[in-house]
């Protein structure tokens, strides 16, 4: 529902609803005394009372209906992403001509893992890792994992929104 104030108004119709069949069932029990009413009035506010609840029902399956096909839709747009972030990746680490060993370091890289977990990782020294990078880094036109990241965010945000490129800290200069 795209109009807060007409939610707010069913929810408070239903809480009415509600509490009208309640009083009716624990009223007597109190022993509370009901101010007698008109039978007609009675039976016009029993069933707006019914009828109150079941269009809330009919809203609340509306509503929950809604949220999850836009669920369903956001959780396929991260799986679109995802395939898109790992075909962006394969397309620059040929382009740059990346070794495997060096596709797997950057690829670790761009995960978050440290030097050190990449060496053990991939079963090398924590200096192949280092030259590894210098030369991902000099093949890329970066001058650090940062701006390594931020080359594919940035092609990501524009294949999502079709904006125009941001310029590179190389090409601002």
């Amino acid at each position: 529902m795209n109009r807060p104030w007409a939610f707010a108004l069913l929810l408070a119709f239903q809480l009415a609803c509600a509490f009208f069949f309640l009083w009716q069932i624990f009223a007597p029990m109190l022993g509370l005394q009901k101010r007698p009413i008109a039978w007609a009035l009675y039976e016009l506010i029993e069933l707006g009372a019914g009828v109150g609840l079941v269009v809330g029902v009919a809203v609340t399956g509306t509503m929950l209906r809604r949220a999850l096909k836009r669920q369903a839709d956001a959780e396929h747009k991260l799986r679109m992403a995802s395939g898109a972030f790992m075909e962006v990746l394969e397309q620059h680490f040929a382009d740059w001509g990346l070794t495997p060993a060096e596709r797997d370091v950057a690829f670790f890289s761009l995960k978050g893992l440290s030097m050190a977990e990449i060496a053990g990782l991939r079963k090398t020294s924590e200096g192949t890792v280092k030259a590894q990078s210098a030369a991902i880094y000099r093949k890329a036109g970066v001058t650090g994992r940062a701006q390594l990241l931020s080359l594919f965010i940035e092609e990501l945000i524009d294949i999502d929104t079709g904006a125009a490129s941001l310029p590179r800290p190389a090409d601002a200069a």
